[in-house]
């Protein structure tokens, strides 16, 4: 039993935008999805430059390795995007999103980069099989917000990865291709205004083009704030009739040849010719216009204003919040610097102070034993202002003795005492008789009998300012 697929494309610019950047290919093997973004003639340019690139992959019954076939298509659209943009430099920044499917048998290889989507209904049963490139898919995928919240972030459109002739590795899978699957291809203007339950209920029809007509209604009819482009392929046993579809190029890639004329009786349909395509463009409209200009120089200049403005509030909060903080440090150089409660983070990132002077003490640093004078040095975090006057209270206790006052020598000598009048043994003779005056003298002093006062022979410390004594102020 072989496998084939029945499909039916369409692609609409939409009721706001004035053109279509979106591009879509389907034929029998390839089905691609690609949502161009980069602004004026750019995005339009690199949807069609990476449609192009893999339309190749249509021609032929595809051998070997089809991830690798559908890899080397994207790098190529990529380089070919990267020269682009090289011969023409004002086409700098735009890119295009990419989902595709490569169908054989019963195999199917799926690459994705970007926010277009894939599904698949299966048994009756709707489900995502692309995970999208962006910064709300981030969230949550980290639970931080859910879907439904996805669908009104005002961030909603930022993406992490796209085309855009940089080095980017593609999402690659293989699935199995089972009779009455039914595959959706969209971009963003479809998944973004669409719930996946109403896409469900729509995608019931049996026929793919009429599915594929109310798809596109039911983005305009959501409002059509973006490029809607959609393909719906089932999966069907060959009968023979699928070598009568031709491919279906439409959008930016088929020069929007495929833009049909909706139903003017619907209320989307009113309001799609409400807002025409734009007429052609004359020599006169090619000629370059300073108001676009001065138009995109204001939008940077405003651009530029609010990013100074939210930089200087991001700046002033964080001050104030440093100043819930305090911290005991030093003020001044070396051992005359004084200790001072700050308030504020011990740090000054990009040399700017995040801490301001709240109080000098009268302690000096070198005047605290050595052992805390680098630790005050480096800053004492406290908790508050009472916690940094308990630390100021336990470094008055830290501080070094106050060094002696000196009288007299400085030799240290014990006061003279008086020559005894009365006989005294020799030296080393005995004993001192009891009742002598000696008696009265330091242990291990000794007595020269009609010499000069007895002197001290102890040793005595000298005390150092800074090192074992502080000067007294």
């Amino acid at each position: 039993m072989s496998l084939v697929l029945r499909y039916a494309a369409r692609s609409d610019r939409g009721l706001i935008r004035g053109n279509n950047q979106d591009s879509v290919y389907a034929g029998p093997r390839l089905l691609a999805v690609a949502d161009g973004m980069g602004g004026h003639a750019a995005g339009d340019v690199a949807s069609k430059v990476v449609i192009a690139a893999l339309e190749h992959l249509d021609a032929d019954a595809p051998s070997g390795d089809m991830l690798q076939a559908l890899r080397e298509a994207v790098f190529d659209g990529s380089e070919h995007l990267r020269e682009v943009i090289r011969e023409a430099p004002q086409l700098e920044g735009m890119g295009t999103t990419l989902t595709a499917v490569l169908f054989a048998g019963g195999r199917l290889a799926l690459c994705h980069v970007g926010d277009s989507r894939a599904y698949l209904l299966r048994d009756g049963v709707l489900s995502q099989i692309t995970h999208d490139d962006t910064f709300v898919q981030t969230l949550i995928d980290d639970g931080r917000i859910t879907p439904e919240e996805a669908n009104h972030h005002p961030q909603r459109s930022l993406l992490l990865r796209a085309l855009n002739g940089q080095e980017v590795e593609p999402d690659l899978s293989m699935r199995e291709a089972r009779i009455g699957d039914r595959y959706l291809l969209c971009s963003d203007g479809l998944s973004g205004v669409v719930s996946e339950e109403t896409l469900a209920e729509a995608l019931k029809d049996p026929d793919p083009q009429a599915t594929a007509d109310r798809l596109i209604e039911l983005a305009l009819r959501s409002g059509g704030p973006d490029n809607i482009t959609v393909i719906v392929a089932d999966v069907v046993e060959d009968d023979g009739r699928s070598a009568l579809l031709e491919p279906v190029v439409d959008g930016a890639a088929g020069d929007n040849i495929g833009q049909r004329q909706v139903d003017g009786r619907s209320a989307a349909g009113r309001a799609a010719l409400a807002d025409p395509p734009p007429p052609p463009p004359t020599s006169a409209q090619t000629t370059v216009s300073p108001a676009p200009r001065r138009r995109r120089g204001l939008r940077l200049a405003l651009w530029a204003v609010g990013v100074v403005v939210v930089l200087v509030a991001a700046g002033i909060g964080t001050y104030l919040w440093s100043l819930q903080h305090w911290f005991v440090g030093v003020q001044g150089e070396g051992d005359s610097a004084r200790v001072t409660v700050f308030r504020g983070l011990n740090t000054s990132p990009f040399g700017v102070d995040l801490y301001r002077v709240d109080a000098v003490t009268d302690l000096v640093l070198g005047d605290l034993v050595p052992a805390t004078r680098g630790n005050v040095a480096d800053g004492i975090t406290a908790q508050d202002a009472d916690d940094a006057a308990r630390i100021v209270r336990d470094l008055h206790d830290q501080q070094l003795p106050v060094c002696p006052a000196t009288t007299g020598s400085s030799t240290g000598r014990t006061p003279e005492t008086s020559t005894p009048t009365s006989p005294s043994p020799a030296i080393g003779t005995g004993a001192i008789p009891t009742g002598s005056p000696t008696s009265a003298l330091p242990e291990g002093s000794t007595l020269t009998t009609g010499a000069a006062p007895s002197t001290s022979t102890r040793p005595m410390h000298s005390s150092e300012p800074g090192v074992d004594c502080r000067e007294e102020k």
